[in-house]
């Protein structure tokens, strides 16, 4: 997941977490607003009902948005099972109330005769089947009722108002916040884009131009301002510079110790060479020379490879043009055969052409063929995979192969799988590594597979072109 995505999803969290919190702060508040003014309208109405049950004996008066009833309990200290069982006798009803009737639970009744009063919520269901929901209060009064002349009674007061408005408002306001959270959250999304791409495309033309700097460090283009990115790119800058300044020095040791080193080992050479072939030696001597000679030609090839190396710090000048890759690898096949004892086989379809330089893929091929045959092949196969876009290169040979611990390491400079075998074959542990320069020089890819004991697979990704125009005369 990129940098832009994971602030882009980080803002719109944090953006939905707040809309979240607030939305349930105002939901909650617009509540518990709604719902205390119903009861102190609930408050009011009870207080209404009282004087109207010891005025008129009735609930006439009330609005007809309120629905509400009083039970007349003849006898003191009541159970909730004797008003269950008719102890209660109705006594006045509300018009709102029409044929319907409030009731409480044996519950609610214990309660409102312990504690005098509560609220609750219920559902009041009409004669035609029609419910309505109810914030009802409940009370146990100690009044006198009009029409009755044996003083005060005690009656069970429930008035109670209609909850539709309430849940209306508050659905209403849900599903509206709902939907204005949604579009905040959408145009929140796309400005965090745009506003996330433009704070990191600075950013991403620094990581681009620092990609495309080469093996050897150039420097890249300086901003204009003060700001973070700047800052970054003169850092970044300043870093390049030792860094090329390191590269030059490294260059210039080993194209100055290569060029001080092949004299002494080409006059060595040299007067070995004499010694072997003028001289009266005996057995002995002729085996120390022997040895001098062998270990002066591996020096000679090292500090060739180390001279190759130093070239252009490291990295390789070449000449892209289309290149025919059967033609290599018959080239190929055609200098080591006379050689090689074994079998060269060369399998590559005659229209696949790359984007290279022949005589860098003939180094290339002739290297890795130079590898396979010091290994031990009898058998090497030089095949082309015709891809899509690529065309891949491989040489399969049946030698005694690489144990997995050592693939990782192979195109690393100066490493050995063996070092005394290698040294006795005369590599100086930098054919490899010149065959990755040479191949990431071409845009390409190299890697190795291979099992002990059955042999090991060099493969090569190189970008195919089309067949050069034929010139005219």
């Amino acid at each position: 997941m990129t940098l832009r995505t994971r602030i882009t999803l980080l803002t719109l969290a944090l953006l939905a977490f707040s809309l979240l919190l607030i939305g349930g702060s105002v939901y909650g508040s617009l509540q518990f607003t709604l719902y205390d003014n119903l009861r102190r309208e609930l408050i009011e109405t009870s207080q209404t009902a009282q004087r109207l049950i010891r005025e008129q004996g009735d609930l006439e008066g009330l609005p007809l948005t309120v629905y509400g009833q009083a039970l007349w309990v003849p006898y003191p200290n009541p159970t909730p099972s004797d008003i269950l069982q008719g102890a209660a006798i109705p006594i006045a009803k509300s018009l709102a109330m029409g044929d319907a009737s409030l009731t409480l639970s044996e519950k609610g009744l214990q309660e409102v005769l312990r504690s005098g009063g509560f609220y609750t919520q219920t559902t009041l269901t009409r004669a035609d089947g029609s419910q309505i929901p109810l914030r009802l209060r409940a009370e146990r009064l100690v009044t006198e009722i009009a029409g009755i002349p044996q003083g005060p009674q005690l009656v069970i007061l429930m008035v109670g108002k209609s909850t539709e408005g309430i849940q209306s408002t508050l659905t209403n306001f849900a599903r509206t916040y709902t939907a204005t959270a949604l579009l905040v959250l959408v145009f929140g999304g796309l400005l965090a884009f745009r506003l996330v791409r433009q704070t990191l495309e600075p950013l991403e033309w620094v990581a681009k131009k620092a990609e495309q700097v080469s093996n050897k460090p150039e420097k890249l283009p300086e901003l204009e301002g003060n700001n973070e990115v700047a800052s970054l790119v003169k850092s970044l800058n300043r870093m390049l510079a030792r860094l090329e300044s390191a590269w030059e020095t490294q260059g210039r040791f080993l194209a100055d110790a290569s060029h001080e080193l092949r004299t002494p080992v080409t006059a060595i050479l040299g007067h070995v060479n004499y010694l072997l072939r003028r001289t009266q030696i005996t057995e002995q001597q002729r085996e120390s020379l022997e040895i001098i000679k062998r270990e002066s030609e591996r020096m000679q090839k090292l500090v060739g490879d180390l001279l190759e190396l130093s070239k252009t710090g490291g990295s390789w000048k070449i000449e892209l043009g289309s290149v025919h890759l059967k033609t290599v690898l018959n080239e190929i096949e055609e200098e080591y055969s006379k050689s090689f004892e074994g079998q060269i086989e060369v399998q590559a379809p005659e229209h696949v052409w790359v984007l290279g330089d022949p005589e860098r893929l003939h180094q290339v091929m002739a290297n890795l063929v130079s590898n396979a045959i010091k290994a031990g092949a009898t058998r090497i196969r030089l095949i082309v995979l015709d891809l899509t876009e690529r065309a891949v290169v491989r040489v399969e040979d049946n030698g005694e192969g690489i144990s997995k611990e050592h693939l990782p390491h192979l195109f690393e400079r100066f490493y050995r799988v063996d070092k005394a075998r290698d040294r006795a074959r005369g590599g100086s542990g930098l054919g490899l590594a010149i065959v990755r320069s040479i191949v990431e020089a071409h845009g390409g890819h190299v890697w190795a597979e291979s099992e002990l004991g059955k042999g090991s697979v060099f493969s090569i990704s190189l970008k195919k072109t089309t067949a050069p125009h034929p010139q005219l005369a």
